[in-house]
């Protein structure tokens, strides 16, 4: 029965996995746990390195840290299921967390400040302002107008150009405060047109369809969707 996970250590850590040599900070776990949670849902692999190397469990307390960090320092609480492993005589916990279909959780931050946080690629970073913009509008199920003025027929524009663009430089370009941006980003996004990328270092936007602009009847001055 190894063999399942150490398939899934070949795997590495990725968008749905994660590695956990030790859990000594329950507060640390909780932030993997509403990543996961708040994202496509996920496992813990405890006892294995980041490399991958299998150290195994050393203490049962480290199964009590996950409790408490699901119980205590999860808000709302997170559902998991744990499973316990041998590979080649260690102990592998796996964690399964699923994805929350009806609240985003909060975890604490680094300065014990409840925040919510998501999971990009391997790692966990915290959900930035558009993003809990785009979540709040698609549970409003509320209509998206846009209207194409300059403005926006100028980020299109600059989208198709040069490929992406991050916040601060569309504020520069169109002359914005940070909250017309934003809702025009939000706006964007909801409909399909533009994609969010976040990494630990920035956070970008770039068309889904790079055609996207070219295809625009410079006619039409507005556009109606309803979020799904």
């Amino acid at each position: 029965m190894s063999d399942y996970i150490i398939s899934l250590i070949e795997e590495g850590e990725h968008q749905q996995q994660d590695f956990k040599f030790e859990i000594s900070d329950s507060k640390k776990i909780a932030r993997s746990l509403v990543a996961f949670a708040n994202t496509d849902g996920g496992r813990l692999l405890v006892g294995v390195k980041d490399n991958g190397a299998v150290a195994g469990v050393r203490s049962d307390e480290e199964i009590h840290m996950i409790e408490a960090a699901a119980q205590l320092y999860c808000k709302p609480e997170v559902t998991y299921q744990t499973k316990e492993w041998n590979v080649n005589g260690k102990l592998v916990l796996e964690v399964k967390v699923p994805r929350s279909k009806s609240h985003k959780h909060k975890a604490p931050d680094k300065n014990n400040d409840y925040k919510i946080f998501v999971r990009v690629g391997d790692k966990n970073l915290l959900a930035n302002s558009i993003l809990l913009k785009v979540w709040k509008r698609q549970n409003d199920h509320r209509e998206v107008r846009i209207a194409f003025t300059e403005v926006e027929m100028q980020l299109l524009r600059y989208l198709s150009e040069h490929g992406q663009i991050d916040i601060a430089a569309f504020r520069e370009m169109c002359h914005l405060k940070k909250p017309r941006a934003e809702a025009i980003l939000t706006d964007f996004i909801l409909l399909g047109v533009i994609d969010m990328h976040m990494t630990e270092k920035e956070t970008y936007f770039e068309l889904v369809d790079s055609d996207f602009y070219d295809r625009i009847d410079q006619e039409t001055g507005q556009i109606n969707v309803y979020t799904r």
